[in-house]
């Protein structure tokens, strides 16, 4: 290492005496430190360009991920709404239901749940279907296990709530009972 370390030095040391003689070899010396520059300067100029390309595409996706999901909290929020119409809904007795008076305010609390429906599904908002499915944890959560003979242990055979999509992405799981394998 120190011989080639040496001889290097010593080749350097003649070439710039010879240098001083000649003007075509500082020259030509000049030229290839301008041509070395000018490399490194296109190869960082070509770096730059990469970069920004990335950025941008980089941002454009981040765009286009924000402007189709941009509506998921409320959405979040809109479905403790529809939550509580389905309950008001399901509470209702039959006897109010035959009831002329209250059967009309029914209508119009069962038409106001419908229109909620539709507007879930133009924005893309999905109900996940979760009875007898086997359980998904991408979809569901379990929050008890129940002991059944009928069903296929890990199926899923009650659903406190309802779980919901927005487009690909889950907005609230459903929460569900699992079977299983009877005690």
């Amino acid at each position: 290492m120190e011989n080639e370390d040496r001889y290097e030095n010593e080749a350097e040391d003649i070439r710039r005496e010879t240098a001083q003689g000649a003007p075509e070899v500082a020259e030509h010396d000049r030229v290839a430190e301008l041509e070395k520059q000018l490399e490194e300067a296109n190869s960082k100029a070509l770096y730059a360009a990469a970069e920004i390309q990335n950025v941008r595409r980089r941002l454009e996706t981040e765009k286009q991920q924000a402007g189709l999901y941009a509506t998921t909290q409320f959405a979040r929020d809109m479905l403790a709404i529809k939550d509580h119409l389905e309950r008001a809904l399901n509470a209702v007795s039959e006897e109010l239901r035959n009831d002329k008076v209250a059967s009309n305010f029914l209508a119009g609390i069962e038409s106001t749940a419908r229109e909620l429906d539709q507007v879930f599904t133009r924005h893309g908002v999905t109900r996940i279907e979760a009875m007898g499915e086997l359980l998904d944890p991408n979809k569901h959560q379990a929050m008890m296990e129940i002991p059944s003979a009928d069903a296929e242990p890990g199926s899923i055979v009650q659903e406190m709530q309802p779980g919901y999509m927005l487009k690909d992405r889950l907005l609230r799981p459903a929460l569900v009972g699992v079977a299983k394998k009877p005690d």
